[in-house]
């Protein structure tokens, strides 16, 4: 590789960390109060997926550690936004669904998150967000391949 990819490569995931970084401070900012970014990010799943997941699925969707996954879940289920149960097969896992509670407080969160991406697109211009797609999809592609 030469100094100009070098260059490139460090200006890409510069970029992509920074903007990372800064639309995960946003978000914190506008989810609903005791909502994070992961649990958002759980019952968004559960909510599209109408099936029971187990934390260990669920870890690996989202490339994280069971042992973090646990955590997360737990969180949930504290706050009422999903119902644990025991898998009644195998005493050792347990499933994990999204409740009625948990549904209302992702899809507030998905308004506030949706109202502030959309203006971020149009600020930005629709036609150059979707120029950007393919690059940014390839680039998560050839990531999630390693």
């Amino acid at each position: 590789m030469n100094e100009s990819h070098d260059n490139l490569s460090v200006a890409l995931f510069s970029e992509i960390f920074m903007a990372d970084q800064l639309a995960r401070a946003k978000l914190a900012r506008v989810l609903p109060r005791g909502m994070e970014l992961s649990h958002f990010s759980v019952l968004n799943h559960l909510s599209k997926s109408k099936v029971e997941k187990t934390p260990g699925e669920l870890a690996r969707v989202f490339h994280v550690t069971r042992g973090a996954m646990t955590n997360t879940v737990n969180k949930l289920a504290w706050s009422g936004y999903v119902h644990i149960r025991p898998d009644w097969d195998d005493a050792r896992r347990k499933f994990v669904a999204i409740s009625p509670a948990g549904r209302r407080a992702c899809d507030e969160a998905f308004q506030v998150i949706a109202s502030m991406v959309s203006e971020l697109v149009e600020d930005i211009g629709p036609d150059r967000v979707r120029a950007a797609l393919p690059v940014l999809r390839e680039v998560r592609s050839r990531l999630e391949e390693e």
